[in-house]
Formats: structure tokens, C-alpha cells, sequence
């Protein structure tokens, strides 16, 4: 009795293409739209919209005040200065939390005995079956609006998004830091 072949060039396409699954998976897309008939180089003074509001709440959120020390330090990195009382532009961010499944087939591989009918035997040997896993996570979005005041319209807008992992929600401030540095990189103006 021989044993059934085992086909490494099935298993091994099916491994890269799980690699490269896997790799296109960790990675957090920026997404930034910028209205192409406005410069960027007019604005000098930013405020947040919660500063300038009128209906201000009673407190700040711990996470607020992560992002709007964020998005000030990119900011003022790229010359702006902040002014509650005159902005050219205000700034508004929002953060979106969603549950989400994903499905996936993994293969796997073992060993067993079993009948071969392209070689009409039976007999120990190597196999590939697939698995269906199924994993439930949670996606953050972060989306940063630049707001111009005369024209009270969004002229900006970056968003990136994510799976939120323990350590993303154990280092809030730093998960925040760079996801604000990830959508600032796609911001228009740089001085």
C-alpha cells in the first residue's frame, strides 16, 4: 500500500494566501478628503468645536482631552495657533466603536487513514481540510473634522480605522496619539 501523496504546493498557496490575509489585516487605513478649492496656507488659528460651543457640557471626557492634546500638537506642528475667541478653522473629532464578525477558512492539515480513489487504495496518509473560524472584535473609528468658521463648512476631514485590541484599550492615550499622527500624515498642508 502506498500512501497518499501529499501535495505541498496546494498547502503552501494556501499558507501565503493566509499570510498575506493576515498582513492585510493588521493595517489601518487613512482616509483623508481635502476640498481642493481652498488653501491651506490662509488658515492660521484653529479652536475646538466644544470650546466654542454653546451648549457646554457639565465635564470633559478623559478621552476628549486625549484627543484635543493630540490634534494640538500636530497642529502646532504644522503652524497653527490656537485661539478660542477668532478661529479660522474649528475642529470637531468623533469616536465610533462597532462590533464586527469575520469569517475566515484556515486550512489544516493531518495525517489519517483513509481511502484514495485516484490511486484506488487505502492507507495512511497526509490530507488538507479547511476550517471555518469565526471571530467576533471590536472596530474603532476616528474621524477629525476641519471646519471653516466665514464659510461653516467642512474643508478637511481624516478618518482612520481599526480592530481594538486589549492593549489598544489598556493604553488608551498612546492607541489615540497614534491614530491622530496617522491621519495628520494625510493632512494637506505642511509648512
Amino acid at each position: 500500500m502506498n500512501p497518499i501523496p501529499f501535495r505541498s504546493s496546494r498547502v503552501l498557496t494556501a499558507l501565503i494566501a493566509l499570510v498575506g490575509f493576515l498582513l492585510t489585516g493588521c493595517s489601518s487605513p487613512v482616509v483623508s478628503n481635502a476640498d481642493p478649492s481652498v488653501d491651506f496656507s490662509n488658515y492660521q488659528t484653529y479652536a475646538f468645536l466644544s470650546d466654542v460651543a454653546e451648549d457646554k457640557s457639565q465635564y470633559e471626557s478623559i478621552e476628549r482631552a486625549y484627543l484635543k492634546n493630540a490634534v494640538g500638537r500636530e497642529m502646532s506642528q504644522r503652524g497653527f495657533k490656537k485661539d478660542n475667541a477668532n478661529p479660522d478653522v474649528v475642529i470637531n473629532f468623533a469616536v465610533q466603536t462597532q462590533e464586527k464578525l469575520q469569517s475566515r477558512s484556515v486550512p489544516t492539515a493531518g495525517y489519517d487513514f483513509g481511502y484514495d480513489p485516484f490511486y484506488d487504495v487505502y492507507g495512511p496518509g497526509w490530507g488538507t481540510t479547511y476550517t471555518t473560524r469565526i471571530d467576533q472584535y471590536t472596530e474603532g473609528k476616528l474621524v477629525i473634522d476641519m471646519v471653516d468658521v466665514d464659510d461653516r463648512r467642512v474643508v478637511w476631514q481624516g478618518s482612520t480605522k481599526g480592530r481594538l485590541t486589549d492593549k489598544a484599550l489598556q493604553n488608551y492615550q498612546v492607541t489615540l496619539d497614534e491614530a491622530v499622527a496617522e491621519i495628520f500624515a494625510e493632512f494637506p498642508l505642511t509648512r
